[in-house]
């Protein structure tokens, strides 16, 4: 993908320049000269990037990582998100560079309560002052595409009110088309980068960002949480006011509690106060009954539950909210994830890299041999291991670490849900060490397998099979038939696909365009050379005088073409 596949508006280029400038500016002038970005960087800020980058750190890959999050920040909403989402995904990024890119806040100064107003009444056609009882004006969170007031309905009930920032859709957006241009030049130009897969990142974060933008999309997994839980007395989460709600607006009912750390802190100072009296082992059990329930009942699960996502309400309530990040657990990957679990009790590595490979993780540059030995291995620690000795946080680190060394790239929803686990096993140890989670999982599993395998779903399934091959049979004289007629016509065609032609050709015209320029400098020498053995005038001045202009012009042409060359880095 060229540059000239990019919107060719004003806005998008000065973007460009931006980007470019700020990547240079933090240590990245390599990356933006092979881009061909190398144009939009001043001069002066061109020669300045030679200038080594002070290292605070003995780790490369921390650098690295730091130095991320600060372009990060500096280009604003869209790469902070960007930076969050890669901060997701273990099994393609290094440990250094995911404890810096966790780091990233999209705490921002909030916009004019004026401009809420009126996004609210756009978006859901009714005045905020008829809307609700009362609405306090300052926000009291503000992030990179929302800000948060809190409010009360007529009804007397306490809500929080969503309100998307203006103009933002427009900023991510132009933000999209530069990064899936970056993307893919990056992963086109840059064989070191290749295993961290720009495009799948972006990708990603496109499909992730765009449902985040409208506010329907984190109003219906909220009331789908709401619905799944409001039976359990023990599980809280905010009801959605459909009717204060629409694409740039939420409203939710407003949850009170304490904060994880808060709540631990009061219990350890316990005072035998109603309001403060824990019950850690009834939590922790709460808690993990909880995500196990979404993990293999629901079939969808919150995918980012960090404690601060969280609230307790004493002696073992949970309240669950921020419903952005939602990972799903559809019919296949609960199979693949049945079969995997059968290999490693049974020690069948090689059923497991097949699962891997259906699942299309297995990489170009993965060695199967490789990747069994060291499964195999990592495996083999834990066989035999009493339950209460494993700990899900450390396996989830290892394997981990060994998906990415062998170039094994997991399903999104995959490392979401192991993720999710260890995290929510990292929770409960904090609540409570002595309870073991993978007594809770294991009877779960069970009942997983015991469904799976059921002979009621077993008939089901052989009886869709068989649907699907007389289909198969049905259709098959019918598609031959297509087939040949087509060959007979001659429609068919053989598409070639280049990758980096576009690249080649750019290099082309630009050294094209140099040896014509430099033609252009050695005959403005050469005629003014002429110039100056004659003597003539010429409107009453001897016409040597232009000689010595040729000169002038001439030496403000090569020093251009110098620039131009010691900018590209090819002087050599």
């Amino acid at each position: 993908m060229s540059i000239a596949t990019l919107p060719r508006t004003v806005r998008t280029f000065a973007r460009l320049r931006v980007i470019a400038q700020v990547f240079s500016r933090h240590g990245f002038g390599h990356f933006v000269d092979r881009l061909q970005l190398g144009r939009y960087v001043p001069s002066i800020d061109w020669l300045r990037r030679g200038k080594p980058v002070e290292e605070p750190t003995v780790d490369p890959l921390v650098s690295i990582g730091e130095r991320i999050v600060k372009v990060c920040e500096e280009l604003g909403p869209t790469f902070i998100k960007l930076g969050q989402i890669a901060s997701t995904r273990p099994d393609i990024f290094p440990p250094q560079i995911l404890t810096a890119l966790e780091k990233l806040q999209d705490d921002v100064k909030p916009f004019p309560t004026a401009q809420a107003r009126r996004i609210f009444r756009e978006d859901t056609g009714v005045e905020i002052d008829k809307a609700f009882k009362s609405f306090v004006d300052t926000p009291f969170a503000s992030g990179s595409i929302a800000q948060v007031h809190r409010a009360e309905t007529h009804d007397g009930e306490q809500v929080v009110v969503k309100i998307k920032r203006p103009e933002i859709d427009d900023i991510i957006q132009l933000d999209m088309y530069v990064l899936e241009w970056m993307a893919e030049r990056a992963e086109a130009l840059f064989p070191e980068l290749r295993p961290f897969h720009p495009k799948l990142i972006v990708d990603e974060f496109a499909q992730t960002i765009r449902r985040e933008l409208d506010f329907v999309n984190e109003a219906s997994a909220t009331s789908r949480f709401y619905e799944a839980f409001s039976g359990d007395p023990n599980i809280k989460t905010p009801k959605v006011h459909w009717e204060l709600t629409g694409t740039a607006s939420l409203t939710l009912e407003y949850m009170d509690g304490m904060h994880l750390r808060d709540a631990l802190d009061a219990a350890e100072k316990d005072n035998g106060s109603p309001v403060t009296a824990i019950d850690r082992r009834q939590l922790a059990h709460n808690l993990s009954e909880c995500f196990l329930k979404q993990f293999f009942e629901l079939g969808f699960f919150h995918a980012d539950p960090h404690p601060g996502n969280m609230l307790i309400r004493p002696p073992a309530g949970v309240v669950l909210f921020d419903f952005g990040m939602i990972g799903r657990i559809d019919d296949e990957l609960v199979g693949r994830l049945v079969i995997s679990i059968i290999a490693i009790v049974k020690k069948e590595i090689d059923v497991l890299i097949d699962v891997l490979a259906d699942l299309g993780a297995i990489g170009r540059n993965t060695d199967r041999l490789v990747l069994a030995s060291d499964m195999r291995q990592m495996l083999e620690k834990y066989y035999g291991l009493p339950l209460h000795r494993l700990d899900l946080v450390t396996i989830f680190r290892e394997l981990i670490d060994t998906v990415r060394r062998n170039d094994v790239t997991l399903p999104r929803d995959f490392v979401a849900l192991f993720k999710s686990l260890a995290t929510v096993s990292g929770v409960v140890l904090q609540i409570d060490p002595d309870l073991n989670l993978l007594e809770l999982l294991q009877p779960k599993l069970s009942k997983l397998l015991r469904d799976r395998f059921s002979p009621a779903r077993l008939l089901r399934m052989a009886g869709m099979s068989t649907w699907h091959l007389f289909s198969i049979l049905r259709d098959a004289p019918r598609f031959i038939r297509d087939t040949m007629r087509g060959m007979g016509r001659g429609q068919f065609q053989i598409n070639i696909k280049h990758e980096n032609l576009d690249h080649l050709a750019s290099e082309l015209d630009r050294s094209s365009n140099r040896i014509a320029f430099a033609m252009l400098v050695a005959s403005t020498i050469i005629g003014s050379t002429m110039l100056l053995s004659i003597d003539a005038p010429i409107f009453g001045m001897p016409i040597r005088y232009l000689g010595f202009v040729g000169y002038a012009i001439t030496f403000v042409m090569a020093g251009g073409l110098l620039i131009a060359i010691l900018r590209s880095g090819k002087l050599s």
